[in-house]
C-alpha cells in the first residue's frame, strides 16, 4: 500500500532538526507542529501583514483531504498569538509545488503590547487531516501554479 496521509521534512530543512508533528494522547484529533527557527512576532499595529512562522513541514494526503491549520487554545491568553485567517486550510495539491515543495506555515498576529518571541521546537499550532464534499455540478478543472497563497492565482 502507498502513502494515504503524513507529513515530511521540506527541501531546505533537511539537516536542521525538524521534528515530525505527533498527537500526544491517543483520542487527541490534532498534531501538534513546532516552529522550525527562531522567530519574534512583533506587537500588532494597523495595516501590518501577519507574521509567516515556519514549521519546516510538508504534508500529503489523499486527492479529497485537505490539512485544517489550527491555533493552540493556550496561545491567545499566554503569547497573543491569533492566526490572520482564523484557521488554515492546506489543500493536497500545495504538496511539493514548485514555489516552496509545499513548506506549510502559520499566519500569527500577536495582539499583545511587547513583541513575543517564538523558540525553535516550541509548539505553536495544531494539524488536523479532514475529508471534504463538493457539489453535484463542481467541474474544478484549474492546476496549482505556486506556493503559499497561490490558488487564485
Amino acid at each position: 500500500m502507498g502513502k494515504v496521509r503524513g507529513f515530511e521534512i521540506a527541501k531546505g530543512f533537511e539537516n536542521s532538526g525538524i521534528n515530525l508533528p505527533v498527537r500526544k494522547t491517543k483520542l487527541s484529533a490534532g498534531y501538534d507542529v513546532e516552529s522550525a527557527e527562531d522567530t519574534v512576532i512583533p506587537s500588532f499595529k494597523k495595516g501590518m501583514a501577519p507574521s509567516l512562522v515556519k514549521t519546516g513541514l510538508k504534508a500529503y494526503m489523499q486527492e479529497d483531504e485537505y490539512l485544517k491549520l489550527c491555533n493552540r487554545s493556550s496561545n491567545p491568553k499566554k503569547k497573543g498569538l491569533v492566526l490572520a485567517n482564523g484557521i488554515g486550510v492546506v489543500d493536497a495539491d500545495y504538496y511539493g509545488n514548485p514555489d516552496n515543495d509545499g513548506h506549510i506555515m502559520f499566519a500569527f498576529y500577536n495582539i499583545k503590547e511587547e513583541d513575543i518571541q517564538i523558540k525553535k521546537g516550541d509548539t505553536i499550532g495544531q494539524a488536523i487531516f479532514e475529508k471534504y464534499l463538493t457539489i453535484d455540478e463542481d467541474n474544478a478543472e484549474g492546476e496549482r501554479v505556486g506556493g503559499f497563497g497561490s490558488t487564485s492565482k
